[in-house]
């Protein structure tokens, strides 16, 4: 696939491309990946620090970090890619799409440092995944074919095809268009909630050592929050954690 083919892609998926001119001249993802192919070919040839060269000019002109021991398929469109980073032994399939923020890092193989030069310590993606803004997918998982990673999320497991994926770390909540069963956790409600019990235990305590109930402060008394709709919700000595884990904070 040349230069001509990458731009038709781009023009066949972004909307915001309205000329052949137009995206060759401002699209960074573009220029990432033809600076990309030319310092492929320099690593494929042995020239290692010419095509780590090609690789940091890429970085510079583009913001977007792809080593050249990448391995990228056709049709490829980093879109916007400000912050893009594609490790030396990430594989990237087909019509895959990366938005800006995305890193395809090394997982707890890095910390092995020259111990691990060598060895697959990068993701790969299957042909046609969608990866969102600032998702990090770490390690040597594999995403399967037409999988998707919603924005911010962390996959440190192997995804199965055509799923999507969501959350710290990631969870698979649809899989062949079909919603996983069971509820999806929620790990910061989980810890909240595992602190406040122990937390009730031990003024359940304090009162019956002391014979005298816990205190509350004004603050909690008098606490109020903003709703999604910017209505103010007086929680009249409620129990703001018990709000937060009941969906308001959320």
């Amino acid at each position: 696939m040349g230069l001509f083919a990458d731009i038709k892609n781009i023009l066949n998926k972004d909307p915001a491309a309205r000329s052949w001119i137009e995206v060759l001249l401002c699209y960074p993802g573009l220029h990432a990946i033809q600076i990309y192919r030319i310092g492929h070919r320099f690593y494929g040839m042995r020239f290692f620090t010419l095509a780590r060269l090609c690789s940091h000019i890429g970085r510079m002109l583009t913001g977007i970090e792809i080593h050249p021991g990448a391995k990228i398929g056709d049709r490829v469109l980093i879109d916007h890619g400000m912050g893009v980073v594609i490790g030396e032994t990430a594989e990237v399939g087909d019509d895959c799409v990366l938005y800006q923020g995305v890193t395809l890092g090394a997982g707890s193989e890095a910390r092995g440092g020259a111990t691990t030069r060598g060895t697959k310590r990068h993701p790969t993606l299957g042909k046609g995944v969608i990866v969102g803004s600032g998702a990090e997918i770490q390690g040597a998982v594999t995403v399967g074919d037409n999988a998707r990673v919603a924005s911010g999320s962390i996959v440190l497991r192997d995804v199965p095809p055509d799923s999507v994926v969501v959350g710290v770390p990631g969870r698979v909540i649809y899989r062949e268009g079909k919603r996983v069963e069971g509820k999806v956790p929620d790990i910061e409600a989980e810890a909240l909630k595992s602190m406040k019990l122990r937390i009730d235990e031990m003024e359940r305590r304090l009162e019956a050592i002391t014979g005298k109930p816990a205190p509350v402060s004004p603050e909690r008394a008098n606490i109020s929050i903003q709703t999604e709709t910017g209505d103010i919700d007086e929680l009249n000595g409620e129990d703001p954690v018990e709000v937060f884990l009941h969906g308001a904070g959320i």
